[in-house]
């Protein structure tokens, strides 16, 4: 069953590619050209589109790839929302792309399934990019954003929601990005999202993050309250071949935040992991 619905909605400019891996259907979107390529995962209710406006600037010195993560978009729902599902569909939509230097870069959710991929799929990535994760976990403090924050906004986009709407939870952000989320929100499954949800307390980050080989880059948000700084000792100790940035202005939608700041940081990492001037 397909996540999307029937509707008028912005198009992207990147090109709309599909791709069987990890037996579903996944949809994502590709900007720019050659190598390097950066691989971008979203968070728990952001189609691919809704990242175009990071794409567009990333793709000035690389390729770049945007999944619509199972669920979401116009990809597949798929049977499951663990970490090991989310994961798959990484690992197996890198490997039917095949580039041969490839950036895992993932946010919020998204950067939960990176870590996982990256951990679970040693040399399938040559570097991974980790922004403002749920660190939550069993025994952990909890994820700050309730759930009812994430089905109240995708029965308020299923019933039609605008761009004003959507300045209500995101006051800050450009026209253009809220008219995208107020048009694309009703494509994430709300099983996909609830359940998602449920797993950032099951599922525990810090499982996986002590694998994930170096180079890899831990982003945070320097007024995030999904990474606090004072859970940054533990992130360093679990894994001390990261190299940690906060970005200054930024909550946790960092890029949204400081566009030129986020964009920044990650150029730079990916020239000087990939050897380029």
């Amino acid at each position: 069953m397909l996540s999307a619905q029937s509707g008028q909605r912005i198009q992207p400019v990147g090109a709309s590619r599909r791709v069987e891996a990890n037996g579903i259907q996944l949809h994502y979107l590709e900007y720019g050209h050659g190598e390097p390529a950066i691989f971008i995962v979203p968070g728990i209710t952001s189609p691919a589109i809704t990242w175009e406006f990071v794409a567009v600037e990333l793709a000035r010195e690389a390729r770049v790839i945007v999944l619509d993560v199972r669920g979401r978009g116009l990809s597949e729902t798929g049977s499951g929302y663990t970490l090991e599902n989310y994961a798959g569909d990484v690992a197996g939509l890198v490997a039917a792309v095949a580039p041969e230097f490839t950036v895992l870069l993932g946010h919020s959710m998204g950067a939960r399934i990176v870590v996982a991929t990256a951990a679970r799929n040693l040399g399938l990535a040559e570097a991974t990019i980790v922004v403002d994760p749920p660190l939550s976990g069993p025994g952990r403090a909890p994820y700050p954003f309730p759930l009812d924050v994430y089905v109240n906004a995708l029965a308020e986009a299923r019933r039609g929601a605008t761009a004003d709407d959507m300045a209500r939870y995101y006051p800050t952000w450009p026209r253009r990005e809220l008219e995208i989320r107020a048009q694309w929100l009703a494509t994430c499954n709300e099983e996909a999202v609830v359940e998602t949800y449920r797993n950032f307390h099951q599922e525990d980050f810090f499982d996986y993050w002590p694998s994930v080989p170096s180079p890899v880059l831990f982003i945070s948000g320097a007024q995030s309250p999904v990474v606090p700084e004072a859970a940054l000792a533990e992130v360093l100790a679990k894994n001390q071949a990261a190299e940690l940035v906060s970005i200054a202005g930024a909550g946790h939608m960092v890029p949204f935040e400081n566009l030129s700041g986020f964009v920044t940081v990650v150029l730079e990492f990916v020239a000087r992991v990939t050897g380029r001037p």
